[in-house]
């Protein structure tokens, strides 16, 4: 058996090693009760700061780490909060889930995923429902599709819940990023370069930054009174915008395209070179979300970048206004930023 400490002793180790330092052998070391560690340790009680340095040091010197379960018995907290994300390889959910772990871990709480394959309302709400069960202190939904957002209604009023994307409707806390204004930046950048109107490759119909990327665009061109071209459609990939550049070759005076995505834009790219059609000489092409290898596409790409580590500190934030109490219809909006490249630069 372990030999207790002494004040100021060392952890004694048995025939298996060093055993984990307790609360207790903390105590002995900074020269205090149990429950003065315990008070510092989960903050449920006054401690003069000369004795909460002492513990401090303690539990620096013996590398003792808090018992996760016994300290969410004391404080009613569990240090974890629940993330709801869609399947998905996409660079801007799998960047969002990154900005969230990155708040999280800032901020001390650890994160447990519930992935969903297919985002309805009995899907997510089951999603949810599982993470509550798991004792974590709140939800951070993922929604980017019109469904995930419907699917918030069933969202329960006594949890803390908040959405990133969801629509303007939802009926939790909810941030992002301002999609019509990123692609108002695009549209009005190509438009002052002297283009008579401008060409749109659009993401999924069911996604909600596919559609207010559309509609930035498209008031942007309205309220310069310029002609609004027919919308292509795609579906994300690159391959939906190689099909789009093949199409758009095909069009006369075309000379300016606004692809929903950077992937989209490399395959447009990519049908343009085979068509014959020199970026930027003979048209200009921005696209939406900075992925890391936009400036290495050929010409590098103007593009909408959006603060994805931004995103995740202001999610946390509207989460932790509601653990304590907050406003269920607060609202955010992170600003994108447009990045020029030579893809929209001078012929």
């Amino acid at each position: 058996m372990a030999e207790r400490p002494r004040s100021g002793g060392p952890v004694k180790v048995t025939a298996a090693g060093t055993r984990q330092p307790s609360l207790t052998d903390v105590a002995g070391v900074a020269g205090v009760s149990h429950m003065t560690v315990s008070r510092v340790i989960n903050g449920t009680g006054p401690v003069r700061p000369e004795t909460r340095a002492r513990v401090l040091a303690a539990i620096e010197e013996l590398g003792y780490r808090p018992n996760s379960a016994a300290r969410a018995l004391v404080t009613g907290r569990t240090g974890t909060l629940g993330v709801v994300a869609l399947e998905s390889n996409l660079y801007g959910p799998a960047s969002t889930l990154y900005g969230i772990e990155n708040a999280a871990r800032e901020a001390g709480y650890a994160i447990t995923i519930s992935s969903v394959s297919r985002p309805g309302r009995s899907s997510i709400a089951d999603a949810v429902e599982n993470l509550r069960r798991q004792a974590v202190e709140g939800v951070i939904v993922i929604a980017p599709h019109v469904s995930a957002g419907r699917a918030l209604e069933a969202a329960p009023a006594d949890f803390p819940v908040v959405a990133v994307g969801g629509g303007e409707t939802a009926p939790v806390p909810v941030i992002s990023v301002d999609q019509r204004d990123g692609a108002r930046r695009a549209t009005e950048h190509l438009l002052a370069l002297g283009h008579r109107t401008v060409w749109h490759i659009a993401g999924p119909e069911d996604w909600l930054e596919a559609r207010d990327r559309e509609l930035g665009w498209r008031e942007t061109l309205e309220r310069h009174g310029v002609g609004v071209p027919r919308v292509i459609q795609g579906d994300w990939s690159s391959r939906s915008g190689y099909e789009a550049g093949r199409s758009l070759a095909k069009e006369r005076d075309l000379d300016a395209v606004f692809a929903g995505n950077d992937q989209m834009a490399l395959g447009l790219l990519r049908a343009f070179a085979e068509a014959g059609i020199s970026v930027p000489r003979d048209v200009r092409v921005a696209g939406f979300d900075d992925v890391p290898e936009a400036a290495y596409f050929t010409p590098p790409l103007t593009t909408v970048r959006q603060d994805f580590i931004e995103v995740g500190r202001r999610t946390f934030g509207l989460l932790a206004g509601r653990m304590d109490g907050g406003d269920r219809h607060a609202r955010a909006l992170v600003v994108p930023e447009l990045i020029v490249r030579e893809s929209t630069g001078p012929r």
